[in-house]
């Protein structure tokens, strides 16, 4: 499993946009350059996780870009959910899963994917921007110990 690039770059630009709260508004151009995201493709997220409701745009002088709530409401899970729609981890847990696959009766494993999916998306649900800006031993307990086994290679992910 593997996070989009879209997802991920979006994830890392509202890092950025959370480290300029309470100071000066930046636009998605400056966003994405401090970043390291190409121009074209932080305007284009500015544009998704404005919709979504994650970021508000303000035009002219004194305008730019600024988080819609606290860094600490913003979750992982509603930066990538916006990007790329609900997190699934197979084709039978999407909205239109009764087609999921070219088994002819009732798969015996989706009741437990039900359960596997969930507890992914709690996962990302537990880690905010806010903890996201500071260290990585303020993650959640749990994940911080998860994190330093992990090896470097091996992200979680969501496709």
């Amino acid at each position: 499993m593997r996070l989009s690039s879209l997802a991920d770059y979006a994830v890392l630009m509202m890092r950025t946009a959370a480290t300029h709260c309470g100071g000066v508004r930046a636009n998605a151009a400056s966003l994405g350059m401090e970043a390291g995201i190409p121009v074209p493709t932080a305007q284009k997220l500015a544009s998704v996780l404005g919709r979504a409701g994650l970021i508000k745009s303000t035009r002219g002088s004194g305008g730019g870009i600024k988080l819609a709530r606290p860094a600490a409401a913003i979750t992982l899970t509603d930066i990538i959910e916006a990007v790329d729609g609900p997190i699934t981890l197979t084709a039978c847990l999407d909205a239109q899963g009764s087609d999921c696959c070219a088994l002819d009766r009732p798969c015996a494993i989706r009741p437990h994917w039900i359960g596997v999916n969930a507890l992914v998306r709690e996962a990302l649900a537990q880690v905010t921007l806010a903890q996201l800006i500071v260290a990585p031993e303020a993650m959640p307990a749990g994940l911080s110990q998860i994190a330093a086994a992990a090896p470097r290679e091996s992200a979680l992910a969501v496709e």
